[in-house]
C-alpha cells in the first residue's frame, strides 16, 4: 500500500536498487549471449536512451524481457545437451555396428534402433521448444491485455489476519467493508484507502459482512456462533492530490523478497471503534459462516455450520424460521435484490432455493449440478443464479428451468465467493490459486486480473464484490494475504475485446 509520508527517502533508496538490478541483468546478457552482441546491449539502451515512458513501465519491460531471455537461454542449453546425447548415441551405435561380423539383418535392426532413438530425442526437443515458447508468448499477451482492461487502483491494508469477505455500501457515503479472521470488520474510504471505522464486537472470526439496503447498518456473521447488526457513522476524508507519474510509486518496489502473506503497512492507525452490537442473533449451534439482508431490510437470513439457515426479524431479533434440509455444513447464503428469495450453499454439493414470496407457502428447490462443495451461489438482476464450487466449475442457472445449467465454466482451481455485476452481468471468480478471472453469463472468458510480484494477491483469493458507475466500475477482491484490493475495470475495453 502506498505510504504518503517519507516517499522521497523511500524512492531514493529504491532507485539505486532498480539500477543495480537492470545493470546486473545487462551483464548477464553479455555473458550468456556472446554471439548476439546487439541483444546484449538492450538493457543499457533502455536505460540510456531518452524515453517518455515512466520509469516503472521501463523497469517492468526490462523484467519481462529478462524472463523471456532466461527461458530461451534454458532452451538453448537443453538443446545443446540433447544434441550431445544424439551424437554420443550415434557414435556408440556406429561403433557397435562395425564390430558386428556379417549379419545384414543385425545391422538393419541396429540402424532401426538408432533411427528410432534419434527420432524420439528430436521429437522431445521439438515438443519442449514449442511448449515453452507458446507458454511465454501466451503469458505475455494475457498480461498486456489484462493490464489494459483491469488496473490496480488501491490496496486496503490493516487487518492482522486473512480477509474472508468484503462488501460495498448501497447508500451514501459509499465505503468498503471487510470481514477478517482477526475478529474484526473494517470500513474503508474507497478513494484514499484509509480505514474509517472498526467493529470489534465479535469473539471469533468475522466471516461475512453485508450492508443494509437503505440505512447505515451492517450485518456481520462470526465464528462465535452469532450474527451482529450494528450501526455506523463515517465521514469520508478529502481525496488525495493527483499522483506525480514521473516519480517512482510504492507499487514499483520489487516485492520478490517478501515472505508469502506479508504485506506492507503497520495496520490501521487509531480509528473509531464500535464494540457493542445493536442486535445480536444467537440461535445457531455452530459457526455462522454468512448472513444477508432480505429485500426491504426488515429481515435477515444467516447460514451456519450446524446445517441450518435461520430467518430473523431485525426489529425484535426473533427467530422466524429455521431452514433445514442440507446434509452437511452450509458455506454461504444470498438474497435476491428485488424478491423474497434466498439461496443457501452447502458442502453436500447442492444449493437450495427458498421462496418466501407467499407467506403461507415456503417452497424449496434443490440444485444438484456440482460434484464437490458449493462455495457460493448468488442471484443476478434477472432470473438467474450463478453457483461456484470446489469442483473447479461455475454454473449459470435459469430459475424457470432448474433441471440443468444453461452455461458451465470450467477452471483450473477451486472457486470461492463469486459476485456478478449488476449492469453488465459480469461474473468475477476468485480462485484458490490466487487468480481472479472475469466471465460473461454465457461462459465466455473476458479477462484475468493481472498478478505479479508487484501487484495482486499473494495467497488464496476469498471473495469479490462489484461497485458499478456508468461505463467505469470497480471490482474489489480480498484474500488470505490480509489485504483487499480495488481494481478499475474498463467495461468498454472489456466488451470490445470480447
Amino acid at each position: 500500500m502506498p505510504v504518503e509520508g517519507g516517499s522521497s527517502s523511500a524512492s531514493a533508496a529504491r532507485h539505486p536498487k532498480q539500477k543495480r538490478k537492470a545493470h546486473s541483468l545487462s551483464i548477464r546478457r553479455t555473458n550468456s549471449t556472446e554471439e548476439r552482441p546487439a541483444g546484449s546491449q538492450r538493457g543499457d539502451m533502455l536505460e540510456t536512451q531518452d524515453s517518455k515512458l515512466p520509469q516503472s513501465l521501463r523497469n517492468n519491460l526490462l523484467d519481462l524481457f529478462g524472463q523471456i531471455e532466461r527461458e530461451f537461454e534454458n532452451l538453448y542449453i537443453e538443446n545443446n545437451e540433447l544434441r550431445r546425447e544424439i551424437e554420443s548415441l550415434n557414435e556408440r551405435l556406429t561403433g557397435d555396428g562395425q564390430n558386428l561380423e556379417g549379419g545384414d539383418a543385425s545391422k538393419g535392426v541396429l540402424k532401426t534402433k538408432a533411427s528410432h532413438s534419434t527420432s524420439q530425442l528430436s521429437q522431445k526437443l521439438k515438443t519442449t521448444y514449442k511448449a515453452s515458447t507458446s507458454k511465454i508468448v501466451s503469458s505475455f499477451k494475457a498480461t498486456a491485455g489484462s493490464r489494459a482492461v483491469c488496473q490496480l487502483q488501491k490496496e486496503y491494508v490493516g487487518h492482522r489476519d486473512g480477509i474472508w469477505d468484503l462488501s460495498v455500501t448501497r447508500t451514501q457515503p459509499v465505503v468498503l467493508g471487510t470481514a477478517s479472521a482477526d475478529h474484526s470488520a473494517l470500513l474503508w474510504s474507497i478513494e484514499t484507502g484509509k480505514c474509517l471505522l472498526k467493529y470489534a464486537g465479535h469473539a471469533g472470526s468475522v466471516n461475512s459482512i453485508k450492508f443494509h439496503p437503505t440505512e447505515q447498518m451492517a450485518l456481520t456473521a462470526s465464528g462465535d456462533q452469532t450474527a451482529h447488526i450494528w450501526r455506523y457513522m463515517v465521514q469520508l476524508p478529502a481525496p488525495p492530490p493527483p499522483a506525480d507519474v514521473s516519480a517512482p510509486c510504492e507499487e514499483d518496489q520489487d516485492s520478490s523478497d517478501r515472505e508469502e502473506g506479508e504485506v506492507d503497512g503497520e495496520g490501521p492507525c487509531e480509528v473509531p471503534t464500535i464494540r457493542v452490537a445493536t442486535a445480536t442473533l444467537k440461535s445457531h449451534q455452530g459457526v455462522v459462516i454468512a448472513a444477508d439482508w432480505l429485500v426491504g431490510g426488515r429481515q435477515v437470513v444467516s447460514a451456519s455450520w450446524d446445517r441450518a439457515a435461520n430467518l430473523y426479524e431485525v426489529e425484535t431479533s426473533e427467530l422466524v424460521h429455521t431452514l433445514t434440509g442440507h446434509d452437511q455444513e452450509l458455506t454461504h447464503c444470498c438474497t435476491h435484490p428485488t424478491q423474497r428469495l434466498v439461496v443457501t450453499s452447502s458442502r453436500d454439493t447442492t444449493f437450495r432455493l427458498w421462496d418466501f414470496r407467499d407467506p403461507s407457502i415456503h417452497s424449496v428447490n434443490v440444485f444438484q449440478g456440482h460434484t464437490d462443495t458449493v462455495t457460493s451461489a448468488v442471484f443476478t438482476v434477472g432470473d438467474n443464479v450463478v453457483s461456484g464450487s470446489d469442483d473447479r466449475t461455475v454454473k449459470v442457472w435459469d430459475l424457470k428451468n432448474m433441471r440443468s445449467p444453461i452455461a458451465t465454466i470450467r477452471t483450473d482451481s477451486a472457486v470461492n465467493r463469486i459476485s456478478v455485476s449488476t449492469n453488465q452481468r459480469i461474473i468475477a471468480l476468485p480462485h484458490d490459486n490466487r487468480q481472479v478471472r472475469l466471465f460473461d453469463m454465457s461462459g465466455a472468458r473476458l479477462a484475468r486480473l493481472p498478478r505479479s510480484n508487484r501487484m495482486g494477491h499473494r495467497r488464496m483469493v476469498c471473495c469479490t464484490a462489484w461497485n458499478e458507475e456508468n461505463q467505469s466500475c470497480n471490482l474489489f477482491t480480498c484474500g488470505f494475504d490480509r489485504q483487499a484490493i480495488g481494481w478499475n475495470i474498463n467495461i468498454t475495453a472489456l466488451l470490445q475485446e470480447k
